[in-house]
């Protein structure tokens, strides 16, 4: 009997009844961990141990076969290696068994085509019966919130679970269970760490769908080292913007020798970095790159805050720290603004003349003589409109300081002002008052701040992203076989799309080239050879450029094809095109992504764009709107609105083109599999924006 596939990966959730094949008398097997766990962990359910040469496993009465349990469960561990765990899948499928974890490995992660195929048979047979795997190589499944935790991490043993608002899924079994010790260091609650291992069936995208609509959940952490499905990870981001849950995921892979390891590690399909950006951005998923950064603003998630800004006040009894933590919002994107001169005109009637009162907030040493200063400046600064997160670092105190009241009259301030408050205090002894009063404490002002900064700049982010709404990406294959069109039918191309493109003219030699110089009014031309073999024309000189008579031009044409002889190159013909003016050469690029589909690519331009990129990526719907988005986040962006005199670009002109592109290669009927049009000139506002040059790779069949 099938079942619904999403209906049945609630099952791994939640089974009724558990059978272990391969199940170990000793609690340190991977056979007997995850036995001992169901029974430590509360699990209700039947517990039906599969070994044929014991008839007791850890005070269970044990099966020779699954077919021999008293009924069929609803979830099967198999815990065998080799062809015996292909075997027990097939067991579990042909019994009725619902969900199936795989913890054996050596299978997809390898090289080894047997053993891939292998991993595939165990994929259709389970498909066939309606039934969901988990792996193989998966390290397990662990549910705090009802003891369902079919897993063999020893790290459940050495960090004992507490049932938690976080949840963890992970393609790797290591990287489902670190940032699970780390949150138990810190005192946080995990009700979810599940290990997807090699994605065969169930993925930790599917998966997330599903756990994203746990009510308990507060914050949802993902370790991804590859994404072959991201309709299901922006179906399970939909459901977490829509629940106001956030995402948080460590995406491994980042460069060449991490996307090999991924590989060879899970066998996962490593996309292009930039794309990957742009898709969890959409999303409202923000990405970390390290396991720090991953747990370090997990508590602030858990506060419930709604931050209005991003704007700090910091406050400290010491200079040092005050500069610092200046430092570290400037590096997190968060700015301090002066305090209003009211807020300041208060605090000079509180604080020692030699204070600082404009922000951050220097209480100085004045706070060891009077502990009651660091209380009496919180209302001012609360009331302040300047104010819409907090700081508190505390360098130095222990002995002569009131540090209960340092750490009460911060949590109670946080509590008035229902505004984000994060303290800083290298002292345990001082940590531990404002972390027994729950205000988020970290050791230094950096690791504060920092933190700070990725939990509202993530609010920013999934504010957008509920606003947008961004549909999941169409997959689109892309063509087995692909031609390159000459520039003047990529550029002819693009006009049909509504790309502004340059005045031209193609010519069979040098005479018809004299004649479309004058047919082009004359003044600077560039002439160029066209050609469908070559991308790059300046490399192999075929192109001149600021010709300015038609004898030149017509030089200039005999030339190109005397040089194009001698490189082998066939040219189609000459090109002679009216040299575009403007304030800055910008490109736009797209082409299609095996997973994400349709991709475009915007930023500075001209010949440099590979020596020196600053471009950014954007996936569809190709708007405007989010094209001008993407720019602005570019270390151009400044020279977008005009600088030392110059005018401002006509940027919404550019977006406009770049939109173009984009649905361009988005369209299926189009059959275009990538487009590289560089440069595109912009002018001033008004004036529009030229592609001068071009290149087009569409389907061998059209």
């Amino acid at each position: 009997m099938k079942h619904d596939p999403r209906v049945t990966l609630r099952v791994a959730l939640d089974p009724r009844s558990i059978a272990v094949i391969g199940a170990s008398e000793n609690e340190n097997k991977i056979g007997g961990r995850p036995i001992a766990f169901l029974k430590r962990f509360g699990f209700r359910g039947p517990v039906y141990p599969v070994n044929p040469t014991r008839e007791e496993i850890q005070g269970l009465r044990s099966y020779a076969s699954l077919a021999d349990c008293p009924g069929v469960p609803e979830l099967a561990i198999v815990a065998v290696p080799g062809a015996r765990a292909v075997e027990a899948v097939d067991e579990c499928a042909r019994a009725g068994v619902r969900v199936c974890v795989v913890f054996s490995s050596g299978f997809g992660e390898t090289p080894d085509p047997a053993a891939r195929a292998q991993e595939r048979a165990m994929v259709e047979c389970a498909r066939a019966a309606g039934m969901r795997m988990f792996g193989p190589n998966s390290q397990g499944l662990a549910n705090f919130g009802n003891g369902a935790v079919p897993s063999f991490s020893t790290m459940f043993v050495e960090a004992p679970p507490a049932d938690g608002p976080v949840g963890i899924i992970s393609q790797s079994g290591a990287m489902s269970v670190i940032p699970y010790g780390l949150l138990r260091a810190r005192g946080i609650g995990v009700r979810h760490a599940h290990a997807t291992g090699n994605d065969a069936d169930a993925t930790v995208c599917e998966l997330a769908t599903v756990v994203a609509q746990d009510p308990a959940l507060k914050l949802l952490l993902l370790y991804l080292e590859g994404i072959p499905d991201p309709w299901h990870l922006a179906e399970a981001a939909k459901i977490a913007r829509e629940r106001e849950l956030p995402i948080v995921a460590l995406k491994s892979g980042r460069s060449p020798a991490g996307q090999a390891a991924a590989r060879s590690h899970t066998g996962a399909l490593a996309s292009e970095d930039r794309v990957v950006d742009a898709f969890l951005a959409d999303q409202g998923i923000w990405r970390v790159r390290t396991t720090v950064e991953m747990v370090d603003a997990a508590a602030l998630y858990l506060k419930g805050w709604r931050p209005k800004g991003r704007r700090l006040v910091s406050i400290s009894n010491s200079g040092a720290v005050c500069v610092l933590s200046a430092d570290a919002a400037t590096d997190a994107g968060l700015s301090l603004e002066p305090l209003a001169d009211a807020t300041q005109a208060e605090l000079r009637t509180i604080l020692p003349g030699f204070a600082t009162t404009t922000n951050p907030v220097d209480i100085t040493a004045a706070l060891l003589s009077n502990s009651s200063l660091f209380g009496a400046i919180l209302p001012a600064i609360g009331r302040d409109p300047s104010a819409d997160a907090f700081f508190v670092g505390i360098a130095v105190a222990g002995a002569g300081y009131d540090v209960e009241a340092f750490a009460r009259d911060a949590a109670r301030f946080g509590e008035a002002t229902g505004k984000p408050l994060i303290a800083a205090a290298p002292q345990k002894s001082v940590a531990e008052r404002f972390e027994a009063h729950g205000v988020v404490t970290f050791p230094t002002e950096g690791e504060a701040v920092r933190a700070l900064g990725q939990y509202l700049s993530h609010v920013e982010r999934l504010r957008t992203a509920r606003a947008e709404d961004a549909p999941a990406p169409v997959r689109r294959a892309p063509a087995a076989a692909t031609r390159m069109l000459d520039e003047a039918a990529s550029l002819a191309l693009l006009a049909a799309r509504g790309v502004p493109t340059v005045a031209h003219r193609v010519c069979a030699g040098s005479a018809e080239a004299r004649a479309a110089y004058a047919a082009l009014g004359g003044g600077r031309v560039v002439v160029k050879g066209v050609s469908s073999k070559v991308a790059h024309k300046s490399e192999l000189g075929l192109v001149r450029i600021g010709l300015d008579s038609a004898d030149a031009v017509e030089a200039a044409a005999r030339d190109l094809t005397e040089a194009a002889a001698r490189a082998g190159v066939a040219l189609d013909g000459v090109m002679v095109a009216r040299m575009a003016r403007g304030l800055r050469e910008l490109m736009v690029g797209a082409h299609l992504d095996p997973t994400f589909g349709a991709v475009l690519v915007v930023g500075d331009g001209g010949k440099y764009v590979e020596a020196m990129p600053d471009v950014a990526t954007v996936l569809a719907p190709f708007t405007p709107a989010r094209i001008e988005r993407a720019l602005r986040g570019l270390r151009i962006a400044p020279l977008l609105d005009g600088v030392r005199g110059d005018p401002p670009m006509d940027v919404a002109a550019f977006c406009r083109a770049a939109a173009a592109v984009g649905a361009l290669v988005a369209d299926r009927g189009a059959g275009v599999a990538g487009v590289d049009a560089n440069p595109v000139i912009v002018g001033a506002r008004g004036e529009g924006c030229t592609a001068v040059d071009a290149v087009v790779w569409r389907d061998v069949a059209l």
